[in-house]
C-alpha cells in the first residue's frame, strides 16, 4: 500500500511558480491548484491563462473550481477537464466569509440536495477524476457529514478531501483527524485528510494513521492520501522528507539534507517572475514569505521589512540584506 502526498489548494500560493519550487525539491504525488473562479474563467479574462496553467507536471495537477452557480461551475469544469490535468476538484470548503456568504465554498454544505444537484451536473462533463474538498459542515455533526458525502459519492464523486473543521472555525482549534478515519469507514471512495500537518514526521504519521486500504474503485494504488497546505509553504521540502521517512530510510537530518533558506527564497522569486504576471508579483510574494519567514529566528521582523516593498527587486534586496546582516 502506497501513500499519496498532495499539495493543498491555497489562494495566491498554489500557482505554477510555487508548484515548480515543490517539484525542484522532489515533488509530491498530486498538486491542487489555487481555486479558480468559475465565473471569471467563463469570461476568459486577462489573467485566466495563468490559472489554467497545469505545469510543471500536468499529469499530477488537479484544477480546483469555486463558485455559487451550478451552471457556471459545470461549464468551467468542462473547459478545465479538456486541458492537460489529472482531475477536477469542486471547492466546498472555503470558509472565507465573502465566499461562503454567496453560497460558494463551504456555503454548498448548507444543503445536501443543492450540493448533490451540482455534482449531477458536473459529473457528465468531467471525464477525469472528480473530487470535492470540504469541511465538516456548519455544525459539528458527523451524521450530517456522512449523509452529505454519501450523496456526493452517489452522484459520481471519486475522492473526498476533508479538512476536519467546521465552516465557521479558524485555525485556533485543532483539526479533528479522527473524523478522517471515521468517514473512510462510511464511504467506498478514498478520503484524504488535510489540516495541521507541520512536519514530515506528522505527514507520515497521519498517512499511516488513516487506517487500512482505501478500498476504492480507483484501486489500492492511491494508498493513504494526505494533503498539506501551510506546512508545505513553510517547508517546500516537506514531501521530500516525507518520502524518505515513508521509505524507511531513517530520520532526515541536516547532515543528510540541509535546506538553504536564503537560496530557496531567492529561487521562489525567480520562479514567480517566470510563471506569474507582474500584477500578481507582490500579493503572491507576500503570501509566500508570510509563512516561509517562520523558518528564521527574526522571521517576523524580516516579513515586516518585505511587506514594505512594492517591487520584486525591492523584496529581493531586503531578503538578501537580511542574510548579509546575519553573517556580519
Amino acid at each position: 500500500m502506497g501513500v499519496l502526498f498532495q499539495l493543498a489548494p491555497m489562494a495566491e500560493i498554489s500557482h505554477r511558480a510555487f508548484r515548480e519550487l515543490i517539484e525542484e525539491f522532489g515533488g509530491c504525488d498530486e498538486y491542487y491548484t489555487e481555486m479558480i473562479s468559475a465565473g471569471a474563467l467563463l469570461t476568459d479574462g486577462p489573467f485566466e491563462k495563468w490559472y489554467k496553467d497545469s505545469g510543471p507536471v500536468p499529469e499530477k495537477t488537479i484544477f480546483q473550481v469555486v463558485g455559487a452557480d451550478s451552471g457556471q461551475i459545470s461549464r468551467a469544469a468542462g473547459i478545465l477537464d479538456r486541458l492537460e490535468c489529472a482531475g477536477i476538484d469542486i471547492n466546498m470548503g472555503c470558509s472565507a466569509p465573502l465566499v461562503r456568504k454567496t453560497g460558494a465554498g463551504a456555503g454548498w454544505m448548507a444543503s445536501i440536495d443543492r450540493a448533490g444537484e451540482l455534482i449531477s451536473m458536473v459529473r457528465p462533463v468531467v471525464k477525469r477524476r472528480l473530487s470535492v474538498k470540504l469541511r465538516i459542515g456548519f455544525k459539528d455533526d458527523f451524521e450530517y457529514l456522512v449523509n452529505f458525502c454519501q450523496r456526493l459519492e452517489a452522484e459520481g464523486v471519486e475522492m473526498i478531501i476533508l479538512h476536519p473543521r467546521t465552516a465557521m472555525e479558524k485555525f485556533k482549534r485543532l483539526a479533528r483527524w479522527e473524523y478522517i478515519g471515521r468517514l473512510r469507514q462510511e464511504l467506498k471512495i478514498p478520503v484524504s485528510g488535510n489540516g495541521d500537518i507541520a512536519s514530515a514526521g506528522e505527514l507520515v504519521r497521519r498517512a499511516g494513521g488513516l487506517g487500512s486500504s482505501l478500498g476504492s474503485s480507483l484501486g489500492d494504488s492511491l494508498g493513504n492520501a494526505v494533503m498539506v497546505g501551510r506546512g508545505a509553504v513553510r517547508q517546500p521540502w516537506i514531501f521530500l522528507f516525507g518520502k524518505k521517512l515513508n521509505n524507511e530510510e531513517g530520520a532526515v537530518s541536516k547532515a543528510s539534507f540541509a535546506p538553504d533558506i536564503e537560496k530557496t527564497g531567492l529561487r521562489f522569486l525567480e520562479l514567480l517572475a517566470q510563471y506569474q504576471p507582474p500584477e500578481f508579483y507582490i500579493s503572491r510574494a507576500r503570501r509566500f514569505f508570510g509563512f516561509f519567514c517562520d523558518n528564521l529566528k527574526w522571521g517576523t521582523y524580516l516579513n515586516n521589512l518585505l511587506n514594505r516593498e512594492e517591487t520584486l527587486t525591492g523584496i529581493e534586496q531586503a531578503w538578501r540584506g537580511y542574510f548579509k546582516e546575519q553573517r556580519e
